[in-house]
């Protein structure tokens, strides 16, 4: 039986949180006010309901994160994970070409910094800090759970359209870790979420305008990526 965590992910792949997650229809998708933002059509379905799923609402698995069309979805998952392995493995298949980028580093659960890498089988492994690298590199199936969940799917900024930097990101109100390319670009999102959320949407991150409102608590991640002028 697959062994599921309720670990945040940011998304990222990294690990992606459930908690404050918009609460979706039993069959639905949580849009703006008008109800216009879907799935992106091109995403694999669900395995409990067959729809298209949604981005932001998965569980962390020892395999990677599981993605579902709606929150109510997630229970039935979880009662018997068993029943839906031959197609969480289609899912996977489906998901593996689709670009993504990792954002926490497999040993702290920080957010990691493009500096600090091992090559792996032809691929990076990014981390927070090189002292982590270098205890990934000691015992590295420590950590390939860790691994698995800590890539995001969101990997341009909703804002100006460039290629995020996992280091500049901001908690939303549905608890959702989302990244951009420079700081200065979570000002905007916060202050216009319904201008944005379509751009999410078009990433498969569907949680509309309330879900990308600033939580009442400002929880910023560390600014650290380059400057635009905004």
């Amino acid at each position: 039986m697959t062994r599921w965590t309720s670990k945040a992910m940011g998304v990222g792949l990294a690990v992606i949180g459930l908690g404050g997650i918009p609460t979706f229809g039993q069959h639905g998708h949580e849009g703006d006010s008008h109800g216009h933002h879907k799935p992106a059509p091109t995403l694999p379905p669900c395995p409990v309901m067959g729809e298209p799923i949604n981005l932001a609402v998965s569980v962390a698995t020892d395999d990677g994160p599981v993605f579902f069309c709606c929150k109510g979805c997630i229970g039935k998952y979880k009662a018997n994970s068993d029943k839906y392995a031959a197609k969480v493995a289609l899912q996977r298949k489906a998901l593996s070409g689709r670009p993504k980028t990792q954002v926490t580093c497999p040993v702290s659960g920080d957010k990691v910094d493009r500096k600090s890498y091992v090559e792996e089988q032809g691929r990076k492994v990014y981390f927070c800090c090189d002292g982590c690298a270098k205890k990934y590199a000691r015992a590295p199936k420590k950590y390939a759970v860790a691994l698995a969940n800590s890539y995001t799917y969101q990997t341009t900024c909703p804002v100006m359209g460039e290629e995020i930097n996992p280091k500049v990101f901001a908690k939303t109100a549905s608890g959702l870790d989302v990244y951009f390319c420079c700081r200065g670009c979570e000002k905007r999102l916060f202050a216009d979420p319904a201008k944005y959320a379509s751009k999410m949407a078009e990433q498969g991150y569907v949680v509309g305008a309330k879900g990308l409102a600033a939580p009442q608590e400002h929880a910023h991640g560390t600014h650290d990526g380059h400057d635009h002028d905004h």
